[in-house]
């Protein structure tokens, strides 16, 4: 039965939900628009059978081909990345990030992260957060003056506290990580060091940002954001990670199952090797360049509105802006935009004062509208839309239907 006639409420509010995405631009840098084959499988019969554990080594009956799905995922990510090991099973980034946490650590051992406030991720050892609550997290900062990461400190604080384990990656730093340098901290007190990487995974595998393969120990990524495939994640272990400790891939598969999960979300699985056949290919490659090329593009144009740029520009796919120069905060600008068809995100820049429910600055990427056909001459569009909305709130209604014109040139994948 059509879903329209067993649950017309669920299905009015989906068809709302995707006239919003096709008519508004979706300028989130940790979203993404998925392919018609991801959310295919993501449907698919694969949902509804249990397959806990491992391939050959399951606890259920009736999953021969859930075991070959599973195997062809993990051949998929091992050639794409450049790996010896990964596992597929968790179910995000967050629980992937914490079944590192159990594999190498023990209660209360000293670990050390990016600040979440200077860009880090709450996992990487936020106060609020488990890895801030169960370890002994130490945080180390971005430069005040220039926001860009200070390598020299974070030798400092690692030679000073000894953490066991580094967390290198962030979800609001617009530049490359010096991922050698991270190395050759971590190896001079002999920390386990993990990129987590799940921002930049679709930039690296289109061979636009560096890979940290050959310099850390381990990797976790989410399958979304510029990999472009179903919410998912993995963890992989570099030949790095394996001459370290050689049964790393034994502490991290029982880490995920039975440390912190039960039966994997096959459907997902299966979706995140759509995905990662997808980004396998030449046309990708194109996509992940053309994502870093329309964000430089889209940050020289806001810089020519006078709009303040964290660390003045970017390398990869977003932007932070500090509004303070536009006298609107960031939860002010967030709205504004949104009622114009532009959605970003609120968010807190360095050293902010503000509260990280109201913070100084905006977050903003291109994956989306990457993937969407959009490029340079549609960024200049967006940079001035922008610019607009916040400096005249009155002309939001206008933006918007000059949004929902763009948009219909710009068709989503699905």
């Amino acid at each position: 039965m059509k879903l329209e006639k067993q649950d017309p409420q669920l299905a009015k509010l989906m068809e709302l939900e995707e006239e919003r995405q096709r008519t508004a631009l979706e300028m989130i840098p940790s979203e993404n628009h998925s392919s018609s084959s991801v959310r295919e499988v993501l449907g698919s019969v694969l949902t509804d059978k249990y397959a806990e554990g491992y391939p050959k080594k399951r606890y259920y009956a009736g999953l021969k081909f859930y075991d070959e799905i599973e195997t062809l995922c993990q051949k998929r990510a091992k050639k794409l990345f450049k790996v010896p090991y990964v596992n597929v099973q968790p179910y995000s980034g967050s629980p992937a990030n914490q079944a590192v946490y159990l594999a190498v650590l023990n209660a209360s051992d000293t670990t050390m992260g990016m600040s979440l406030p200077h860009g880090g991720h709450l996992t990487h050892g936020w106060k609020v957060n488990f890895s801030g609550r169960l370890f002994n997290p130490v945080l180390y900062p971005v430069d005040e003056k220039t926001h860009l990461l200070d390598y020299e400190a974070v030798e400092k604080l690692a030679k000073e506290n000894k953490p066991k384990l580094i967390w290198v990656g962030a979800t609001a730093y617009p530049r490359v990580f010096d991922f050698k340098r991270f190395g050759q901290i971590a190896d001079s007190i002999g920390a386990y060091l993990a990129a987590d990487i799940a921002h930049i995974a679709g930039l690296i595998a289109g061979g636009v940002h560096p890979s940290p393969v050959d310099y850390v120990h381990i990797i976790t990524t989410t399958t979304h954001k510029t990999l472009r495939g179903p919410r998912g994640g993995m963890i992989m272990v570099t030949e790095k990670g394996l001459k370290k400790d050689p049964e790393l891939p034994i502490k991290i598969d029982r880490s995920v199952f039975p440390g912190l999960q039960g039966g994997p979300h096959m459907n997902q699985i299966a979706a995140i090797a759509v995905c990662l056949k997808e980004a396998s290919t030449p046309s990708f490659k194109r996509y992940a360049a053309l994502i870093v090329k329309n964000a430089k593009a889209l940050a020289a144009e806001l810089k020519k509105y006078g709009f303040n740029l964290i660390t003045g520009g970017t390398d990869n796919h977003l932007i932070l802006i500090d509004l303070r120069n536009k006298n609107i905060s960031g939860k002010d600008a967030q709205e504004l935009l949104e009622e114009a068809g532009i959605t970003v995100n609120k968010n807190t820049i360095p050293y902010d004062t503000a509260s990280p429910f109201n913070p100084s600055g905006i977050r903003l990427g291109t994956p989306a509208l990457t993937t969407r056909g959009m490029k340079e001459k549609e960024m200049k569009l967006i940079a001035l839309w922008i610019n607009e909305v916040i400096s005249n709130p009155k002309s939001v209604k206008r933006i918007r239907e000059q949004v929902r014109k763009l948009t219909k040139k710009f068709p989503l994948p699905h």
